[in-house]
C-alpha cells in the first residue's frame, strides 16, 4: 500500500476484504439453499443462485465452481451436525445405540434451522441423478462409515446402512411427505417405537 493509500485510509483495488469475502460466500451458500429447497437440483441454476445472492454469476463460480461443487458445498455445511452422529453412538453402552441415533437424527430434523436444507438435499436427491451421486458420496464416506466403524460388529456397513435407511425414511413421511397420523406424532412416540428397530439394525443378530 502506498503513502497515499495510508493518508485517504482507501484500500486499492483488487480483492475483496477476508470479511467482505467471508460474508459474500456465506450469502451465496444461504441463497443457494433457498433455491435448491424451493425449485430442487434441476430447476436450480447459477444464475438464479447469484440473483438471489445479489452478486454477479461469475462470482459464484469464482468461489464454487460448478452447479454440482456449489450443490456440495451446501450439503455439507447443511449436514455437518449429522456428521458427529459417531459420537451419539460411540457414547454410552451399545445396547443403548438405537435410541441415543435415532434421538440424534429425529433431533436434527425437528430444527427448524436444519430442516430446511436438509429437505433441499433429500428432494434434490431424489429427482435427480446427479445430485443423488453427490448426497451418496457424502452420506456413505463422511457418515455410514463412521458409524460402522463405531460398531466392531459383522457386516457394519450393512448394519449401519440399514439403520439410516429406517431413520431417512421416517424423516420423509414426517417432514417431507408429511403422511398422517405420523406427521403430527409426539416426537416421543415416534422415539419409542423406532429407536428398538433401529437398535436391531446395529446390534441385533
Amino acid at each position: 500500500m502506498t503513502d497515499a493509500d495510508h493518508s485517504t485510509g482507501t484500500r486499492r483495488r483488487g480483492r475483496p476484504p477476508r470479511t467482505e469475502a467471508a460474508d459474500t460466500r456465506d450469502r451465496i451458500l444461504d441463497a443457494a439453499r433457498e433455491e435448491f429447497s424451493e425449485r430442487g437440483y434441476e430447476k436450480t441454476s447459477v444464475r438464479g443462485i447469484a440473483k438471489a445472492a445479489g452478486v454477479d454469476s461469475a462470482l459464484v463460480h469464482h468461489y464454487f465452481g460448478t452447479k454440482e461443487q456449489i450443490f456440495e458445498t451446501a450439503i455439507s455445511v447443511a449436514f455437518a451436525p449429522a456428521l458427529n452422529a459417531p459420537i451419539a453412538i460411540a457414547e454410552g453402552p451399545l445396547d443403548g445405540v438405537g435410541e441415543r441415533l435415532t434421538r440424534f437424527v429425529l433431533g436434527i430434523w425437528e430444527n427448524t434451522t436444519t430442516r430446511k436444507p436438509l429437505m433441499a438435499i433429500v428432494r434434490s436427491a431424489v429427482n435427480n441423478d446427479t445430485a443423488a451421486a453427490v448426497f451418496r458420496r457424502l452420506i456413505a464416506s463422511q457418515l455410514l462409515r463412521r458409524i460402522a466403524e463405531q460398531l466392531d460388529l459383522p457386516d457394519a456397513e450393512l448394519r449401519a446402512e440399514l439403520a439410516a435407511a429406517q431413520l431417512v425414511g421416517c424423516a420423509m413421511l414426517r417432514y417431507v411427505i408429511k403422511v398422517e397420523p405420523l406427521a403430527s406424532a409426539d416426537l416421543e412416540q415416534i422415539v419409542r417405537r423406532v429407536a428398538p428397530v433401529v437398535q436391531g439394525h446395529l446390534t441385533g443378530p
